[in-house]
């Protein structure tokens, strides 16, 4: 593992961190037609929004504001439910901000926008350093890194970049960078992707999280407000603003981000903005030694606490075994006289007699009636399979059912009781 030298961060600079989670997430539906994309459940008893929470906490920066629009109800409920550290500290809060159309009347109009709007609270707290991360990504990252990096730099920005291989670049938005990754341009889905100055198989791509330098960021972010055929978006607009201007903006290498206390030597980002996407990485945990290692003490992921009794596995005669191989089970959960492979289970679900549940990633409180048989099935919250029900292995049949993704998963919707066919 890389070794890491780092002063703590409170002792020095003050941090502020913005997490922008309005995002409706439209790809994800059904999934999103009541929640917003960061509120979507993962992993058996997370949300996506988690991840970058434990992050930040993790990395001892202690005030943060959620920026929250679209579908808003249930991640406020999540963010009250799991993240309310009580009024003892007063710098140590996560606390959820709803558009409140404070400048013009308007809902934000992009992600400069929703920063924006909420110079207030800025002001408030005055920080050194502006941290500006995304609410809907599958992430572990030791922030103070980031920083780090930025501040040995002198930068004005820096940009937490993933790198892919340049023949799958054209896809994304490409940053070109010099030998000391000190940013030279930015390419929108590039037909010919520049690589790495000392990679040519590889090019650089953003993650959406930027550590800022607060006053520059003040600076574009009024000036971008008077721009009316702005798109007021960081990517868009104040970046390339910002280096067309000369300010020091700086490509931090994720790949050099190491975690304390995990033996994963890569560096793991998802951005599960498609079902497929979403699905496989969930699929992910099921490994032995998963790169998402949700498993170390000493790096949480944090979520919800909420009083279920452990899972359970009832009925050793065969056929009728309760079992899981290369699962994950949730607590509540009772696995009765079924089977459950390949698969993610969330919290107090019933997987009854005979049942089989195969390569499918199941939400909170689903009951799997007897004799039902289950493959590639994304199952939302609160629904019911009724006894004898196949489903996963007709592809017409599912269709005239269910919702059939680009990538042939079937998503049943929240709350759904399932008539059988």
């Amino acid at each position: 593992m890389r070794s890491t030298s780092l002063t703590p961060l409170s002792s020095q600079h003050t941090v502020l961190a913005f997490v922008l989670a309005g995002g409706r997430g439209t790809r994800l539906n059904p999934l999103t037609e009541e929640r917003s994309k960061p509120a979507v459940p993962f992993g058996g008893r997370y949300r996506i929004i988690d991840f970058v929470l434990s992050n930040l906490i993790n990395s001892g920066i202690y005030s943060t504001y959620v920026m929250t629009q679209y579908m808003s109800q249930s991640l406020n409920e999540h963010l009250n439910d799991a993240w309310n550290f009580g009024s003892a500290l007063k710098d140590v809060f996560v606390s959820s901000v709803p558009a409140q159309q404070r400048t013009d009347g308007s809902w934000y109009k992009g992600t400069a926008d929703a920063v924006y709007q909420n110079f207030n609270l800025i002001s408030d707290h005055d920080p050194d350093i502006m941290l500006v991360f995304g609410g809907d990504h599958i992430f572990l990252m030791d922030v103070r890194q980031l920083i780090q990096f930025g501040l040995n730099k002198r930068a004005d920005v820096t940009i937490a970049c993933n790198t892919v291989p340049i023949s799958e670049a054209s896809r994304f938005g490409v940053i070109e960078v010099d030998d000391e990754w000190r940013i030279t341009g930015f390419q929108e889905k590039p037909e010919k992707p520049t690589p790495l100055p000392n990679n040519p198989d590889m090019a650089l791509i953003s993650m959406g999280n930027y550590s800022f330098d607060t006053d520059v960021l003040k600076e574009y972010l009024e000036a971008d407000a008077d721009i009316e055929d702005s798109s007021h978006d960081f990517g868009k607009n104040i970046l390339p603003t910002m280096l067309a201007d000369g300010k020091k903006l700086f490509a931090y290498d994720f790949n050099q981000n190491t975690i304390p206390g995990s033996s994963v030597s890569s560096s793991y980002w998802r951005d599960v903005g498609t079902m497929e996407s979403y699905y496989e990485a969930a699929m992910d945990l099921r490994s032995i030694q998963p790169e998402l290692d949700i498993y170390n003490a000493q790096w949480p992921i944090r979520s919800e606490l909420v009083n279920l009794p452990p899972a359970k596995f009832v009925h050793n005669i065969s056929p009728r075994m309760g079992q899981a191989h290369q699962s994950i089970i949730a607590e509540g959960t009772i696995v009765s006289g079924g089977t459950v492979v390949n698969s993610v289970v969330g919290r107090n679900c019933r997987i009854n007699s005979y049942a089989h549940v195969e390569d499918c990633v199941i939400m909170d409180d689903v009951t799997i009636g007897r004799h039902a048989q289950i493959r590639n099935c994304i199952i939302d919250k609160h629904c019911v399979i009724p006894e004898n029900d196949v489903i996963g292995f007709n592809h017409e049949q599912d269709a005239q059912r269910f919702h059939i993704s680009d990538c042939g998963l079937v998503v049943i919707a929240k709350s759904t009781k399932v008539t059988p066919v």
